[in-house]
């Protein structure tokens, strides 16, 4: 038996003797200062092989005499608990602040935790670009930054790099410059990061903690000005500020934490500011929280301040969070945990009148679910937002009651939130980043909507982006990445409990155009039935859903997919695949930025809500360059698709001929069928295996070759260059001539055909419609 003792003149303690004596066996500094970790673990199968997880790993082979350190890294990775295998010690288990650590050799080698989903984030903040940014600071790990939407389709690790020093203080960008980001860690550390350079410099108010009159917390708050984007707030005792990026400090507030009897000696202090609130709606409107119990407000920039802290809210109360109202200056929000406390209830405030009268607004919310962040919506007055231990809730009342929101995250403690361009950001501490996409339907819910029936909600600005602009090898499965927003506009409908009947969604041009549609009838069965590449990349269309409740669907920004050809081949699906979500080519062309209009018909409904497409803001093309491209891309369509009516028609032949070749050998019918099949077959012709050049003009080769311009044409959003026009005149006209091939060989061929058959009594093939080469080829 092993124990550690943590006071000073402790150590690591044995007993031989299940407890009757002890006797220390080391001296060892390392294992003697064990913080708040510094479990023993000892092997199931070896009494002298001991483990010691701390902010490094330690083992011991001799009983615990004498210590190795054998993982974690300079400033400490933090191991808090291991499980050995009772039955095969050589496998274990580490528990991080980063995640699980596996090892099956005793130590050796060990898996990493990158993994795995596991940041400890303490406060999130975004820029406002597009895609927009992510920040946080998370324990352990440093701070993070990473894009809410990757380029390739999925975001990785190639969309992440952290942003300075810090673990547990704000991490916010300039509002500047998104490629500068304000750091605050332990101790009192402020930085200023620029992403472009990596440099890291030091602003902190107290540098070095020696002789600084200023106090921290562990998670120091920074808020730049609504009004004045110069203008930085940092939180110690006093609210400080810098207009000058840091490089001086002022103080705007005496000491906002509350003065106990024993602490009357200011060095005795220990309380500190943990939120600042400047008010969105009048300038110099300030609310602060602190981390012993106090709510503060001034109305003048800080030359004056009331203590507002509710009657409820007593000392050691930690005001996590302050939400100054987007909508009046004299209204605020607080959560306020008191867990450390043993009150594991929740605890929201809300005030109308600068601090006088405050009310607590936790109806809804579970009883043990304390509560750590709130948030008001910047859209929809009274639409709260609000961060527990265990998860999410929403309030459409302004607080007076609450309703989960958690949905598909996991119980997590959210210790943040924000709100960026339409979307709800979560900061966990266990379960990293989350974002809820487009909470506009939430903006739109009101009472009537029970008993109005069925509902379309008005969708959000839709961006015009693709879907993945990678174009080499994708990730593998094994990767770990998270998942980009859905692509396209997201439309939203509700169906009543007594709905029942099919549903459709049209999209519609400014003049009326069917774009797109979707349905909830059964989609015919795709034609690539096995292929090539593995199920798991394969995005498989869904028809909506059309029973009662809640339902989202997405249009994703193109023209309905041109009919082609699919033959069994390894190039069936693009390279720029992601998993789950790669389709079959063709894609339709993408849509113009512009007003569009959403049509749902549910059973006896029709419903109509704007949409408007815009460009993404990234992209800089001319509108007619967009034109000609989407011009060039629907001829392509077209051609395509009287392609493949001609290409069934040939199919369906070609099937009736085999059947026929199968009487005997000199059986005229067969000899007749044979010679057709042979003209057809030639018609017909064959995919072109890859990197080879076709061996002249065919369906097949139409089929392929107009398919692959179509991806080329859609690469990316400029004109087409002249050598794909010239490419789709050259293969048009091809096509041209092969349609007319065949509609004479229908007409001659197969007639003389049926003649043979007739006389064998045999019945007719069947008559075939004429494709309509109806179709310019341009200029």
């Amino acid at each position: 038996m092993i124990i550690e003792a943590k006071q000073k003149k402790g150590g690591l303690f044995r007993s031989d003797d299940g407890g009757a004596s002890w006797r220390k066996i080391t001296n060892d500094p390392r294992i003697e200062t064990s913080w708040y970790m510094g479990e023993i673990f000892v092997d199931p199968k070896n009494p002298d092989l001991v483990y010691v997880p701390l902010q490094n790993f330690y083992r011991s082979t001799d009983g615990g005499k004498s210590f190795t350190a054998i993982k974690g890294a300079p400033g400490g990775d933090d191991y808090h608990t291991m499980w050995i295998d009772p039955m095969n010690p050589q496998r274990m288990i580490l528990g991080t602040d980063q995640g699980a650590t596996l090892s099956v050799n005793g130590g050796e080698t060990w898996s990493p935790w990158y993994n795995q989903p596991t940041g400890e984030f303490y406060r999130v903040a975004t820029d406002h670009r597009f895609p927009y940014w992510v920040y946080g600071p998370q324990q352990d790990s440093g701070t993070a930054a990473i894009a809410s939407r990757g380029n390739n389709g999925q975001i990785t690790v190639r969309d992440w790099f952290p942003v300075g020093p810090g673990e547990s203080g704000y991490t916010v960008p300039d509002p500047l410059d998104p490629d500068v980001v304000y750091n605050a860690g332990p101790a009192g550390s402020v930085v200023r990061l620029s992403k472009t350079t990596g440099q890291v410099r030091d602003i902190s108010p107290a540098p070095i903690p020696e002789g600084s009159k200023y106090r921290f917390n562990w998670t120091i708050p920074m808020v730049f000005s609504p009004q004045d984007p110069h203008l930085l707030y940092l939180g110690t005792q006093f609210l400080m500020k810098t207009s000058n990026a840091g490089t001086s400090w002022d103080e705007v507030s005496p000491d906002l934490t509350r003065i106990r009897a024993e602490e009357k000696d200011t060095k005795k202090r220990r309380g500190t500011i943990l939120t600042i609130a400047p008010s969105a709606v009048k300038e110099g409107v300030i609310w602060v929280g602190t981390d012993d119990g106090n709510i503060q407000i001034t109305k003048d920039a800080g030359k004056t301040w009331k203590n507002v802290t509710p009657a409820a809210v007593t000392e050691w109360s930690t005001v996590s969070i302050v939400e100054a109202s987007h909508f009046d200056a004299g209204t605020a929000y607080a959560a306020v945990n008191r867990n450390s406390l043993d009150d594991l209830k929740p605890h929201i405030f809300r005030i109308r009148d600068y601090g006088e009268n405050w009310q607590e607004i936790v109806s809804g919310i579970a009883g043990k679910d304390f509560a750590r962040a709130v948030r008001e919506d910047p859209v929809r007055r009274g639409l709260l937002y609000a961060g527990t231990e265990t998860g999410a809730y929403v309030s459409f009342d302004d607080g007076d009651h609450w309703q989960s929101l958690r949905l598909n995250m996991p119980v997590a403690s959210i210790d943040d939130l924000a709100i960026e361009q339409d979307d709800l950001v979560a900061a966990t501490y266990g379960r990293s980043f989350w974002i809820l996409d487009d909470v506009t339907p939430l903006r739109q819910v009101n009472a009537r909507m029970a008993s109005d029936g069925e509902h379309l909600f008005r969708p959000r600005t839709a961006i015009r982006v693709r879907r993945d602009e990678n174009q080499d090898t994708p990730l593998p499965s094994e990767v770990p990445t998270g998942k980009n927003p859905p692509d396209g506009a997201i439309i939203d409908y509700y169906l009543p409990p007594s709905f029942s009947g099919e549903v459709q969604a049209d999209i519609r041009d400014e003049a009326g155009n069917l774009v797109h549609s979707y349905s909830s009838a059964p989609l015919p069965k795709e034609e690539d039935e096995l292929p090539f590449v593995a199920e798991y990349w394969i995005a498989h269309p869904q028809p909506l859903s059309k029973t009662p409740g809640m339902h989202r669907f997405v249009w994703n920004l193109r023209y309905t997919d041109p009919p082609a050809v699919h033959v069994q081949s390894p190039y069936n699906y693009p390279i720029a695949a992601i998993v789950g979500a790669t389709p079959l080519p063709p894609e339709g062309p993408l849509a113009l930025p512009g007003e569009y209009e959403v049509q749902l018909k549910a059973g006896k409904q029709t419903l109509q809500q704007p949409l408007e497409v815009k460009q993404d803001p990234r992209v800089h093309a001319a509108r007619n360059e967009l034109e000609s491209a989407l011009d060039l891309q629907l001829k392509i369509s077209a051609v395509l698709g009287k392609n493949y009516e001609a290409y069934q028609q040939v199919k369906q032949l070609r099937a009736r001929l085999s059947e026929l070749m199968k009487r005997p050998k000199e059986d005229p019918v067969a000899a007749a069928a044979t010679a057709l099949y042979k003209k057809v077959a030639l018609l017909e012709g064959e995919a072109t295996p890859i990197l080879e050049t076709p061996k002249g003009m065919s369906l097949m080769t139409v089929n392929d070759s107009l398919t692959a311009l179509m991806a080329l044409v859609d690469g990316a959003d400029f004109a087409p260059s002249e050598e794909s026009f010239v490419a789709f005149r050259r293969v048009c006209q091809g096509w041209k001539e092969k349609l007319g091939a065949w509609q004479d060989l229908k007409n001659k061929e197969v007639e003389a055909l049926n003649v043979v058959l007739a006389k064998n009594n045999l019945a007719p093939l069947s008559s075939m419609a004429a494709v309509a080469a109806d179709l310019a080829c341009g200029n």
